[in-house]
This record gives structure tokens, C-alpha cells and sequence, in this order.
């Protein structure tokens, strides 16, 4: 008797166990984050600057003009 009580015992945790774990498993897609770009904090300095260097280039103009030796 006790010899068939243990197998048994024995039995049941290790199927009982199986049996009952876990249950359907649902996997639920996520949806993609939504990415929004934040607008350049340096949006106006990079014209300014390539501005102020056309207006040099113009000022400064062609200097190199060749004068006749005296």
C-alpha cells in the first residue's frame, strides 16, 4: 500500500504540475512609436553665418588688380 501510495504521490506532482502551469499564451502586437522630430534650436545661425560670408566676399571684392611698375 504505501509502495503504491508514493508512485502515485509521486505521479501527481510530476504531471500535476505540468497540467495545471501556464494557459493560453497572447501575444498582442504593440504598435510602432510614433517618432516626431524636433525643429533645430540652431535653424537661423547657419544662414546668418554663410550670409555674412557672402556679404565679406562681395565687400572685399577683387583687390588684386595688377598697377603698372612706376
Amino acid at each position: 500500500m504505501i509502495k503504491i501510495a508514493s508512485s502515485l504521490l509521486a505521479l501527481t506532482l510530476a504531471f500535476g504540475s505540468a497540467v495545471s502551469a501556464g494557459g493560453p499564451v497572447v501575444v498582442e502586437e504593440e504598435g510602432q512609436p510614433e517618432v516626431v522630430a524636433e525643429s533645430p534650436r540652431s535653424g537661423w545661425i547657419v544662414p546668418i553665418i554663410i550670409g555674412g560670408i557672402i556679404l565679406c566676399a562681395i565687400a572685399c571684392g577683387n583687390d588684386d588688380e595688377q598697377t603698372p611698375p612706376p
